[in-house]
């Protein structure tokens, strides 16, 4: 078993930063692929991005490519999100995920483990 800790979550205004971090225990793997996902109120879990712990090798969605930036810790177990310009639209609850196995995917069936979720709100 992996449990997965996000934490970072809160209220920004448009145009400014968050940094999201999730904590990975338990069974981990210095080979997984960790995610970002996003859920808005109505709306499906979307991707956001990915990235494997020991290669950096990283994808993004289109919708945050050139303002997010994921990144990972290999030692820690560890991802994180830098987010940048933020907008309305990027207002949801941001899970992380992880797949021990180190398959990077951009859809959730990709992925075994899912942390509790952190509220991301941008609010003038």
């Amino acid at each position: 078993q992996v449990q997965l800790v996000a934490s970072g979550g809160g209220l920004v205004q448009p145009g400014g930063s968050l940094r999201l971090s999730c904590a990975a225990s338990g069974r981990t793997s210095g080979n997984a692929a960790m995610a970002w996902f996003r859920q808005a109120p109505g709306k499906e879990t979307e991707f956001v991005a990915a990235t494997r712990l020991n290669s950096g090798g990283t994808i993004y969605a289109n919708s945050v490519q050139g303002r997010f930036t994921i990144s990972g810790d290999n030692a820690k177990s560890a991802v994180y999100l830098q987010m940048n310009s933020l907008k309305f639209e990027d207002t949801a609850v941001y899970y992380c995920a992880a797949n021990p196995g180190g398959e990077i995917g951009d859809t959730a069936e990709w992925y075994d483990y899912w942390g509790q979720g952190t509220q991301v709100t941008v609010s003038s």
